[in-house]
């Protein structure tokens, strides 16, 4: 009941615990006549009048817990793997580990599984199409089932032995073994009838898992695949069944990848190219500057096999005018289909025989008369045919090419395809389009299909059950970091022990939020940079719709008033500034009054007013004084976030602050990763300042990337001579003909990490320059993701480390500590000072000064070397 303060205090001192409780510990909750609730060191307490002894309370909460209740779920857009049926009749997907069958035209969808307790992947037809295998993990790791493409049945277990993981399962067209790569990169083989496995060959690079494909032969006799060699170039291998001998079938000239088997029997083809280069490192920074091509090529597998591109010629028939009976009848014209039958002679039932001549192959091996270009994928089509699915810059998905080998050319078949398989049969084509529909469809293989034809209904539901699902994960996660990790003593720490510690928990868990918590961790116990864990299948949550205005806005007496308009600077089509587009009058200084109508004061952010406008047009009402004199309406489009911009204006702050402070000596270069987007911030402020003394290069708050060569080894540039030229007043080319070529030094910060922990650290290992703040964040062991979990999100295990000449590992747990330490102190900041970017200038004029480099001096005299012959 409500009591006075006084009179609460009294009641509470009137018993014999009032030694015990404060004052300000007691708190009445609720009751009523003659009864007292409170709460003291974290518990509730009742106390009776007339009672001289408190009686502790005990209330237990049950909540619903809505995120953690079974519940059907739409998993259509989850497709991690697809397939066409043997004879086109229906498609296999894996969606939310679980496997799908879908009609074509009839029936409905049919999941083979059940089961949020399980992750299964990796689904793959029989060749009768009968019976469906994939590999399945119920939480004791994974197993190659067998199971019936109707779902009725009990599936097969297989054991995979020590295979902790499969990728790229195929089934061979006898339908006796089933090929896949595990999780050592080793190309294995499983006899299904004795369960016998035997390794095929083992990867040449950590690269070579998702692109080592099992391509089976016709008669299940051989095996094709691509693997890397010692120079980092792929070279297509054969590998046979019967003696398991392998041979390597290109030579090293040339990266080759690809390959598919015609279904005559007759040919081979695959993709090579000649000019990958400075991609074949993928590691890296330099492989991200060039581009390579490929060509599609073709391999006659008999020695005795007649070439397909014979010369051909255009005959004249004999003429059909009436002959005179003394005359002969006339020779039959060729039978110009001759080639056609051949290329189509295995189109019946019955698998070719696959005869392979190794001795002298690669005479054999011809290109096909297609132009060079970045071919991404082989598919066998239709005997005597290929399809070829090319990359084309700015569009989604790949343009797909049908090579014909009687007509001997290629057309274009469908564009924007994604996931395209084959039916075994080859008269049937499945395909996704490209975003934002993601719409399957599936065709003959024939001719093109003409534009919405052969739409596939999927619509994919499962039961989710999340504590079984979040059970799955947690146990998947454990053994991916121990099956994965780079160093199999998981830097010390005892893994039996971690499991035990963390798995008392997963049944307490009620929300996707708690168990990427509990990931996160287990993955910490690794004491690892790179440890992550994001995404899954989290309830969706309203997103801003505030719209930002590119502006610093300060409060100017009951009025806010615009204290910085951010610009795209020059250059920049890729950003807009909302107050800075052509058109719009809006300046700093000037106040807003109103948005869409509604006042604005400083009793609220702007940005309450500004709630729901994120792309969408608005109107402002500006003017260039408080009380709204002259006021003017503008029409902006504001933006969903204003980051861009405000690190755009950072850059140019910089820049133009090191300009200054070196009297236009210095360039100033921002770094922002050590990916594609920064090689194209390093071209495009390095090359455009080369005229420099010198530079100052700034990685901080560098995200990373990959591992540094390229920007470093154009800083290494020395001069080397010079070209004359003609334009009077015009200096003399310098060699090289570009980069700066003076003394650099190198910012760094605690937020530069990853890629950017290995730029400063390759960039005093070669001697560019010295690093100039504090000590970077200390992670190079990469962040591997081996594959999703199976609600889409993901933990990394990573499994590569970074170490150096010495042996020793670099950075990791550590960073590159600065040469000249320097802290950005917060007083420097508010003050508008870069204590580090001021010290970077000091040191790299020191530096000029020192050890500057000035331009090849021109030869004195121009040489006489005339000489006209003296007459006699």
């Amino acid at each position: 009941p409500a009591r006075t303060p006084s009179r609460r205090r009294r009641l509470v001192r009137s018993t014999r615990f009032s030694t015990r409780f404060r004052e300000a510990d007691v708190k009445t909750l609720d009751g009523r006549d003659g009864m007292l609730v409170f709460e003291q060191d974290g518990y509730l307490w009742m106390l009776e009048t007339g009672k001289s002894d408190p009686r502790r309370l005990t209330i237990n909460v049950r909540g619903d817990f809505p995120w953690a209740t079974s519940r059907w779920a739409d998993v259509t857009r989850a497709v991690v793997n697809a397939s066409i049926g043997p004879n086109g009749k229906r498609a296999l997907f894996e969606a939310r580990g679980e496997i799908f069958t879908v009609p074509v035209e009839k029936g409905d969808a049919r999941n083979l599984t059940h089961s949020s307790g399980s992750a299964d992947r990796s689904p793959v037809w029989s060749p009768d199409g009968q019976r469906i295998a994939w590999i399945s993990d119920d939480g004791s790791g994974y197993r190659l089932m067998i199971g019936n493409a109707d779902g009725l049945g009990a599936p097969r277990a297989i054991s995979m032995g020590e295979a902790r993981m499969a990728w790229s399962t195929a089934w061979s067209p006898d339908g006796n073994h089933i090929a896949f790569i595990d999780d050592h990169s080793r190309m294995r083989v499983i006899t299904l009838a004795s369960g016998r496995m035997v390794t095929v060959d083992t990867a040449g690079s950590a690269t070579d898992r998702d692109a080592m494909r099992p391509m089976w032969s016709p008669d299940s006799r051989w095996i094709a695949y691509a693997k890397s060699y010692p120079n980092q170039f792929r070279r297509v291998v054969i590998w046979s069944l019967n003696d398991g001998t392998k041979r390597p079938i290109t030579d090293a000239l040339a990266s080759a990848a690809e390959p598919v088997w015609d279904r005559n029997g007759k040919w081979l083809y695959f993709l090579a190219s000649t000019d990958l280069g400075v991609q074949s490192g993928w590691a890296d920074l330099s492989s991200q500057t060039r581009t390579s091509t490929s060509g599609v090529y073709v391999a006659l597998l008999r020695a005795n096999e007649q070439t397909p591109f014979t010369p051909e010629s255009d005959e004249e028939a004999a003429a059909r005018a009436a002959a005179p009976a003394s005359a002969s009848p006339p020779t039959p014209a060729p039978d110009t289909d001759t080639t056609k039958k051949a290329a189509g002679d295995s189109a019946g039932s019955r698998a070719p025989n696959v005869q392979i001549d190794f001795d002298r192959f690669d005479r054999r091996i011809i290109a096909l008369p297609m132009p060079v270009r970045d071919y991404a994928q082989l598919i066998a089509g239709p005997a005597g045919s290929v399809f070829v699915a090319e990359r084309v810059p700015n569009q989604p998905g790949t343009t797909l090419f049908k090579w014909d080998m009687s007509k001997r050319k290629s057309d274009l078949f469908v564009g924007g395809a994604n996931r395209i398989s084959v039916s075994r049969d080859g008269k049937k084509l499945m395909w996704q389009g490209g975003p934002p529909t993601q719409t399957w469809f599936v065709g003959g293989t024939d001719a093109p299909p003409k534009p919405g034809e052969g739409t596939l209904r999927v619509a994919l539901g499962a039961q989710i059950d999340p504590a079984q699902e979040w059970k799955q994960i947690f146990d998947e996660a454990w053994r991916m970091e121990r099956d994965f990790f780079y160093a199999p003593n998981l830097h010390g720490a005892d893994w039996n022990a971690v499991r035990a510690r963390y798995a008392p928990l997963v049944p307490h868990l009620k929300h996707r939020a708690d168990l990427t918590y509990v990931l996160d961790m287990l993955g910490g116990e690794l004491s690892v940079g790179h440890s992550f864990v994001g995404g899954g299948d989290n309830p969706t949550t309203d997103s801003s719709r505030v719209g930002a205005l590119g502006a610093d806005f300060v409060a100017d007496g009951d009025k806010w008033r615009i204290a910085r308009i951010f610009t795209s600077e020059s250059w920049n089509p890729g950003l807009r500034a909302p107050l800075d587009a052509p058109g719009v009058k809006a300046r700093a200084g000037d106040f807003l009054l109103e948005v869409n109508g509604m006042p604005v004061t400083t009793r609220d952010e702007p940005w309450k007013a500004l709630d729901g406008t994120a792309e969408k047009q608005t109107v402002l009402r500006l003017s260039d004084r408080a009380d709204g004199t002259g006021a003017w309406n503008v029409t902006v489009v504001p933006l969903r976030g204003e980051g861009q911009l405000r690190q755009r204006a950072w850059v140019e702050d910089n820049r133009r602050r090191v300009d200054s402070l070196s009297n236009g000596r210095l360039a100033y270069v921002w770094v922002p990763n050590t990916g594609r987007p920064g090689v194209t911030a390093f071209d495009r402020y390095y090359f455009a300042q080369q005229e420099r003394k010198g530079a100052v290069i700034d990685e901080r708050f560098n995200g990373g990337g990959l591992l540094d060569d390229y920007m470093v080894n154009i800083m290494l540039r020395k001069p080397v001579g010079g070209v004359t030229g003609y334009v009077p007043g015009a200096a003399n080319l310098r060699l090289p003909a570009s980069g700066l070529l003076g003394p650099k030094v190198l910012l760094t910060n605690e937020l530069a990490g990853s890629g950017g922990d290995y730029f400063p650290w390759v960039f005093r290992q070669l001697g560019v320059g010295p690093l100039i703040g504090t000590r970077t964040w200390g992670g190079l062991v990469n962040a591997a993701v081996p594959y999703p979990l199976v609600d889409g999100g993901t933990i990394t295990a990573p499994a590569q480390a970074v170490f150096g000449p010495d042996g020793a590992y670099i950075a990791e747990g550590e960073g590159v500590h600065p040469d000249i330490e320097v802290f950005y102190d917060a007083k420097a900041s508010v003050q508008g000072r870069d204590p580090q970017l001021e010290r970077a200038v000091a040191e790299a004029l020191k530096l000029v000064q020192s050890n500057g480099v000035e331009a090849p001096k021109m030869p004195v005299n121009y040489p006489t070397k005339a000489r006209r012959p003296i007459a006699q």
